[in-house]
């Protein structure tokens, strides 16, 4: 059950992240400084690099979480 739960939690984390970063680009409206010709190029590098952040991001959140959680066995 435990760990169900753990991957649920660790699939919406990435697709949080993913999202977060995704629109934080997009509102950089980088595309300004691309010609009409490479923007299909520009769209799927935005993607990658969403998907990179975004997923570095989320790991960096659930370890951090995961070492707050391990920090209560100091404690007891």
């Amino acid at each position: 059950m435990y760990l169900g739960l753990m991957a649920v939690v660790t699939i919406i984390s990435h697709f949080f992240f993913i999202t977060l970063v995704f629109i934080s680009f997009q509102g950089l409206r980088l595309d300004y400084f691309f010609s009409k010709e490479k923007q299909g190029k520009f769209r799927l590098a935005l993607v990658l690099f969403s998907v990179a952040i975004g997923y570095l991001a989320s790991e960096f959140f659930l370890s951090f979480i995961d070492s707050i959680r391990n920090l209560l066995f100091l404690i007891k």
